[in-house]
């Protein structure tokens, strides 16, 4: 299928104002407040070539390097385009003129063990788990109508990848979402390769033939696997953005109406979320009040890079830092991982998770149960580091340091005295005149000091 249009076949809004889509708006489900932490999975046919340079943190690369040196491996099939890329000379040296769908075929997955993967998700401290389910290249992960056999049901790994991990993450205790691209699909249209981030929104299909193709797969998803997330990505067609039959205010009518404790995230274009989504360092500007998840590899690649190395992979101690910090701003981590082509995930990103685990472990309940303390209360500092969370049991000081340099709070609202270390090997001084806490030797994580509420 063909879904290529020119700039000026496309409309230049949705066919209906803002106002259309403000029948959605509801609150966050009860569960959404709680879920602190989840698992991203990208996996694909970019797991075999698993390549990428590892140029640094998307936001923090300026925008005229990113396409060219673009440190994540699922973008693969369009670095490998770009002229000049290392990605185009590393394809060259290593697969000769090999198409890109070969790696469809020689993607196995043999070594797939969803309990094992539900079960390491679980044991880091996650509440939900959500896998692409068809990334940029268009492969899609199940069975999904119109994709003929290019899917992993048909080549591949032969299997229903999505249904195979639902099963497993809910028979783990948590929740299920699904990721899926509906603002790209490289395989549906012949556009040139993004070098630019305005490429990325005008090089993408738009129409209603498109439009009615990824309605008919997000669709799918929903009546096959019942996600409790719809996480799509890079916008939606133009031609879907409206009321009435086959649109997007009607697939997101239809999904509430069948799951009410169903979320979507912010990727759809202009027109409706239940919150805002953060990448790395980039749009970091949606990280206020409440409603918003940062999300982001272990290392600087969501799909399996085999260049990583512990340079550029988060520590479990790093992550658990990384966490608090999300955690204490009122937001939620979204952490992915990027298994083999075998199905494996890697060593070292197993490890940072455990080591994670052992942290989320002791602190895990008290993460969940807290919201943002108010900056009057307690405040953050980095130097020394220490973040804040307000719980219904006390004013929780998460430290990370060395030193017993009084802490920043307010001494009418907690009370120092009644101090309580709920983890690390920490030392609470009160004899400063409020609170000092020596975390030396401290690891796995920041210390957490609970200190009861005199006032709420």
């Amino acid at each position: 299928m063909t879904t290529d249009a020119s700039p000026a076949d496309r409309p230049a809004r949705p066919e209906d104002d803002a106002s259309a889509w403000d029948d959605l708006a509801r609150p966050l489900p009860a569960w959404v407040p709680r879920a602190k932490l989840g698992i991203f999975v990208h996996w694909g046919a970019y797991s075999v070539p698993a390549w990428a340079e590892p140029s640094g943190a998307l936001g923090a690369v300026p925008e005229q390097e990113w396409f060219a040196h673009n440190a994540y491996a699922e973008w693969y099939a369009n670095t490998i385009r770009i002229p000049g890329s290392p990605a185009a000379a590393h394809h060259r040296e290593t697969w000769g003129d090999a198409p890109y769908d070969d790696f469809l075929d020689a993607w196995t997955a043999e070594r797939f063990d969803p309990a094992a993967w539900a079960a390491l998700f679980a044991e880091a401290g996650a509440s939900y788990v959500v896998p692409t389910t068809k990334h940029h290249d268009g492969i899609a992960l199940w069975d999904a109508p119109g994709t003929g056999t290019r899917n992993t049901v048909h080549r591949g790994p032969r299997r229903d990848l999505v249904g195979d991990l639902a099963a497993a993450v809910r028979s783990a205790g948590m929740r299920f979402g699904v990721y899926y691209s509906g603002g790209l699909d490289w395989s549906t249209s012949s556009f040139g390769p993004h070098t630019t981030m305005a490429e990325v929104g005008s090089l993408r299909p738009v129409d209603a033939a498109y439009n009615c193709y990824a309605l008919l797969h997000v669709r799918d998803l929903v009546a096959r696997y019942a996600p409790d997330v719809l996480w799509n990505d890079i916008d939606w067609p133009d031609a879907g953005k409206r009321t009435g039959a086959w649109s997007l205010h009607e697939l997101f009518r239809d999904f509430y109406a069948g799951n009410p404790d169903g979320v979507v995230n912010d990727r759809w274009g202009e027109t409706h979320r239940d919150y805002r989504t953060s990448e790395y360092e980039h749009g970091t500007d949606v990280e206020t009040g409440t409603d918003w998840e940062q999300c982001r590899g272990i290392g600087l690649s969501f799909g399996y890079n085999q260049v990583e190395d512990e340079s550029v992979v988060l520590s479990g101690h790093q992550l658990a830092t990384l966490l608090a910090d999300v955690v204490s701003r009122g937001g939620r981590l979204l952490l992915n991982v990027g298994p083999t082509a075998a199905g494996e995930i890697p060593a070292i990103q197993q490890r940072s998770l455990r080591d994670l685990g052992r942290w989320t472990g002791v602190v895990g309940e008290t993460l969940r149960a807290a919201t943002r303390v108010d900056p009057a209360v307690a405040r953050g500092e980095d130097e020394p580091w220490t973040r804040w969370l307000d719980t219904p049991d006390g004013l929780v000081a998460l430290v990370d340091r060395t030193g017993r340099t009084p802490l920043a709070f307010h001494r009418d609202a907690a009370d120092a005295a009644a101090a309580v270390v709920l983890s690390g090997r920490a030392v609470v001084d009160t004899t400063v005149g409020a609170m000092a806490v020596d975390a030396a030797g401290l690891d796995g994580g920041p210390a957490a000091v609970r200190l009861p509420w005199r006032r709420r």
